[in-house]
């Protein structure tokens, strides 16, 4: 058991800041690689809830039309900046390519800034209740460091420069914009659909309502989604922390297990380029609101 607590302790030896990405990495990667993947999904899943990002992800069709893609090009975005950095060739490709899809719609930078702090808070809640321990107060920190420096690449003004300020950003933006929207519901269905399509098909209803019992009250009512039964929330809930539970028993992972590695990835069996990832939508047309690149990755 010592064994398991080894990279926490070289975690806490760690500067928070100034080496936050490290520590990030470090988290995402070998401690909470699984924890991180499923909080990442349902920190984007949340962000459909605000009407003018679910609209605008419904116009663009790409969610609804080409989810699989859409998801993969998105997490191999972001977790290349995670598993190279902030100066590496990879982290700049990825960069740019999400700052050229934003850029093609006029997104606002509450918008932007509330998908941002997302990324901060859900998987830092998500961890504390299912992880198979609590993040530390430097993992949290050094997470916050790590976004508010992917937020400064990206142009977001007025980014928050704490966790607390981050989480208090996001519970104020969420109780103020979440609402029905046609459109963010036609895009969150498709989001259900594709993660019940990873499994056989057979368990698509129970995938659907095991997904449903680990949303919140708020998000339920703003997709108009019946509430699970209380019997199936606990169920589904104690099954996830059980989980957690004995993956704190195993031994710790020894090498790091980045998205690419996610067998929820599916689109690209034969590789990619970083650099054509995503779409070069045209304004007022399709595509995806996540520049356009010259620079090529093989990974």
């Amino acid at each position: 058991m010592a064994r398991r607590f080894e990279l926490l302790a070289r975690i806490r030896r760690m500067d928070p800041y100034e080496n936050a990405s490290e520590i990030y990495r470090l988290s995402s990667a070998y401690e909470f690689p699984w924890d991180f993947a499923r909080a990442l999904e349902l920190a984007l899943y949340r962000t459909y809830a605000v009407p003018s990002i679910g609209r605008l992800l419904a116009e663009t069709a790409e969610f609804t039309d080409r989810p699989q893609k859409r998801y993969d090009d998105t997490a191999l975005l972001l977790d290349a900046v995670v598993e190279h950095g902030f100066d590496s060739e990879q982290g700049r490709t990825a960069i740019r390519r999400i700052n050229g899809m934003h850029r093609s719609y006029d997104i606002t930078n509450d918008d932007m800034r509330y998908v941002l702090c997302t990324f901060v808070v859900i998987p830092k809640r998500w961890i504390d209740t299912y992880g198979w321990r609590r993040m530390s107060r430097h993992e949290t920190v050094a997470s916050a460091v790590h976004y508010r420096t992917l937020g400064r690449y990206m142009g977001i003004k007025d980014v928050p420069g704490s966790y607390e300020e981050f989480e208090a950003c996001l519970d104020a933006y969420e109780k103020a914009h979440f609402a029905w929207d046609e459109g963010g519901r036609r895009v969150s269905d498709a989001t259900l659909d594709l993660m019940a399509s990873w499994y056989p098909r057979p368990l698509a209803p129970l995938l659907r309502a095991g997904t449903l019992a680990l949303l919140d009250e708020p998000l339920l009512r703003a997709f108009d989604y019946a509430p699970p039964s209380p019997a199936t929330r606990a169920v589904v809930r104690r099954a996830v922390r059980l989980r957690g539970r004995v993956v704190r028993l195993l031994p710790p992972r020894r090498a790091p297990h980045h998205a690419r590695q996610n067998r929820e990835i599916k689109g690209y069996p034969n590789g990619y380029r970083l650099a054509e990832l995503g779409t070069r939508p045209v304004p007022g047309v399709r595509g995806c609101p996540v520049r356009h690149i010259d620079t090529s990755v093989v990974e």
